[in-house]
């Protein structure tokens, strides 16, 4: 390792999702989820990090690691817990929120929607009912004229991909369905509502006199690569490429529905972001299965990979490679809204951030302009499926008594959060 250096301008900070950390709301799909006994290891999202109690607690941690930024995300179940009427209280619950981080120097980038939804709009059919874009937009509308006049930087959606994938593919999130037309309407629809909501956000803005507004998605990309380099294998690892990433990315970025999704541009053409959001962490070996609802894709590890707890193989270079190509299509601020790793024993986190970190110099070195660094997470907290079971925390979380403890990679963070970089003391001091 060697040291480095950033802008003067890039921003560090870290990213949640309200679901993940706040507790108490029991009126949104992932509640009933975990009530149904879905998670991995028996948890429940219910106390979660109980950050709801404890949010200026939680910005102190942020200040003790010199966060420039803080990525957040809205609970529509809280802000609208039936349909059609909204909750004044949770939203100013929010506001303040928001209100104290901006008085600590960090700059909110506000998710409206991080993979959970009411159950009202559950139950409804959630994205697949063709009113979810409409219903979508309202609630957006409504987040917008309460926090517009604190709120510049905003997330749409975050992975449609993996919501997408994981609900109506795999099966194992809610709603827990397999069915291919399921996952076109769904897809589709969570594309046109970003389009929706992306001219929203700056209109209700616009009207508020205000500008500097920026709207993207929050994509996750993962490196599909061939295991074998067959041609079956390579052929299939595209076809996985375009059904996850490109059909996502286009229709979210130019308006512009691609096969099996449909076709032209339900919204209009034009451009639909002003930064383009990455999260990253991994790649994944593609072979033939027999199973069709996979479209006989198979996702193995790249055997002798160094990999977390998940079994996730760590591949920076992945980071290099998707923002490189996304900005020579769009040219717009890369923002690399989530990058971490699952690693309970603090053993391998800093060089991970390290080395993800060294491929942005990479980057910028190169005339990408890679603007910030959102790190996947602020602390343990209940990660979907997984539960508490798996550790991506800078911090660590006694869930039984809700105590944070800094790890030393959240020390290494810190100071290179503070330096914009890597110095040669920082590297001394990781022995």
């Amino acid at each position: 390792m060697e040291p480095f250096k950033l802008p003067d301008d890039f921003l560090f900070g870290t990213a949640t999702a309200s679901l993940q950390i706040e507790g108490g709301d029991r009126n949104n799909s992932w509640f009933r989820w975990a009530e149904e006994r879905h998670i991995k290891d028996g948890s429940h999202c219910i106390v979660a990090c109980d950050h709801w109690n404890r949010v200026e607690e939680d910005i102190e941690l942020m200040k003790a690691l010199n966060s420039h930024t803080y990525r957040l995300s809205m609970e529509w179940s809280r802000i609208e817990p039936e349909k059609g009427k909204f909750d004044d209280e949770a939203m100013a619950h929010y506001r303040w929120e928001i209100e104290k981080l901006t008085a600590a120097g960090i700059v909110p980038l506000v998710t409206l929607h991080h993979f959970s939804n009411p159950l009202w709009f559950e139950n409804a059919g959630a994205w697949a009912n063709p009113q979810s874009v409409e219903l979508f937009e309202r609630y957006v509308e409504y987040v917008v004229k309460n926090l517009g006049d604190l709120v510049a930087d905003w997330v749409t959606i975050n992975e449609p991909n993996v919501y997408a994938f994981s609900g109506y593919v795999t099966a194992e999130w809610p709603p827990g369905k397999s069915s291919t037309a399921d996952y076109l309407k769904v897809s589709r629809n969570m594309i046109v509502g970003h389009l929706r909501a992306y001219r929203k956000v700056h209109e209700v803005r616009s009207k508020m006199g205000l500008s500097g507004t920026m709207v993207g998605v929050a994509h996750h990309l993962r490196i599909l690569e061939p295991k074998h380099r067959t041609a079956p294998e390579r052929l299939l690892a595209r076809l996985a490429d375009y059904l996850f990433h490109e059909i996502f990315v286009v229709g979210t970025s130019e308006g512009k529905l691609l096969p099996p999704l449909g076709w032209g541009y339900p919204v209009g053409k034009g451009r639909y972001l002003d930064y383009f959001g990455v999260n990253y962490y991994s790649r994944e070996m593609i072979s033939l299965s027999s199973n069709p609802a996979m479209l006989f894709v198979k996702l193995e590890r790249n055997e002798g990979a160094p990999v977390n707890d998940l079994g996730w193989e760590i591949y920076p270079e992945g980071l290099y490679r998707f923002c490189k190509k996304y900005w020579e299509r769009y040219r717009v601020p890369i923002w690399i809204t989530e990058n971490g790793t699952c690693d309970a024993s603090d053993s391998i986190r800093a060089r991970f951030i390290y080395d993800h970190l060294w491929q942005i110099k990479r980057l910028i070195d190169d005339g990408v302009k890679v603007e910030r660094y959102y790190h996947w997470t602020l602390m343990d907290n209940f990660e979907w499926l997984e539960g508490f079971s798996a550790r991506f925390g800078l911090y660590e979380t006694d869930f039984q008594t809700q105590k944070r403890t800094l790890r030393p990679s959240g020390g290494f963070y810190a100071e290179v959060s503070k330096n914009r970089g890597v110095t040669q003391e920082i590297l001394d001091s990781l022995g």
